[in-house]
């Protein structure tokens, strides 16, 4: 669901993250994999692949660059607990952002993160959609 989703039915990313611990952190001590940074910075591009190439297969089609921010939440056996999305005002259509948040529930339902953890984890990043070459 979008950010604004979230707000609303009161699971902000304020409270979400008092409830999951970052992936990574620049202390240390409060991420999850600071044994292991660079195997979960690899995992995590492999999940925004994994959703690119979902997406596309699915035959969702990017009118052209698209931005986004996106926080993820993952219990500890790496599933997706939510994933918080917000797009850049004007960039996808409300059909197109209909159809992105019907994939993006399909996908995220079956989907397991490469790492699994003692307790669950969150991570966040910019991403930029581009349209098939």
């Amino acid at each position: 669901m979008t950010f604004e989703e979230a707000s609303q039915k009161g699971m902000s990313f304020t409270t979400l993250d008092s409830i999951y611990m970052s992936g990574i952190n620049a202390n240390p001590e409060l991420a999850v994999f600071s044994a292991n940074q660079e195997e979960y910075i690899l995992a995590y591009k492999q999940l925004l692949s994994d959703l690119g190439i979902y997406l596309k297969e699915q035959g969702f089609i990017w009118d052209g660059p698209t931005k986004a921010f996106n926080r993820i939440y993952f219990n500890k056996e790496g599933e997706i607990d939510y994933f918080l999305y917000t797009f850049r005002p004007g960039q996808l259509s409300k059909e197109a952002e209909k159809k992105y948040r019907d994939l993006l529930s399909e996908f995220i339902r079956d989907y397991k993160f490469a790492l699994s953890a003692k307790v669950g984890f969150a991570q966040c990043s910019p991403v930029t959609y581009m349209p098939q070459q």
